[in-house]
């Protein structure tokens, strides 16, 4: 586990991953002071309020594409020393393809500042066209 810590705080390394498992990761994360939060996957609407309340967004979340980057970058009402947002059951659809640009985005922002930020989709059978976040041995 001490390797993928060490992965999760260095902001150089935020980004979109893919994961077999996120026990492992929730585990890495625990007495680490990141903060963690698990989302299940689903339609536009109802992943956008899945998001919203896994990550305690304020009242004005507007529940669009741009609101939800804006959310991302900000996170001012969840201080931490960095972020790890973990991704359930995710399916190939239109909707994977905005939010990946969108996490790509806010994990580039907190990169910037010095924060890591990590979005991971739990994807055991490995389809999702995104790089693995450790190797397995």
């Amino acid at each position: 586990m001490g390797k993928l810590i060490d992965r999760l705080q260095d902001p150089r390394r935020s980004g979109v991953y893919r994961a077999a498992r996120a026990d492992e990761i929730l585990d890495a994360v625990k007495g680490s002071g990141l903060s963690a939060a698990r989302i299940a996957f689903a339609e536009k609407g109802k992943l956008l309020k899945n998001i919203a309340r896994a990550l305690d967004f304020p009242d004005w979340f507007g529940e669009n594409w741009d609101a939800l980057e804006d959310c991302l970058t900000d996170l001012s009402w969840r201080e931490a020393p960095g972020y790890v947002v973990i991704f359930e059951n995710p399916r190939r659809s239109d909707d994977l393809g905005v939010l990946i640009d969108v996490l790509r985005a806010a994990a580039e922002s907190w990169a910037g500042r010095g924060k890591p930020f990590f979005a991971l989709f739990i994807d055991p059978a490995r389809t999702l066209p995104l790089p693995d976040l450790f190797k397995e041995k």
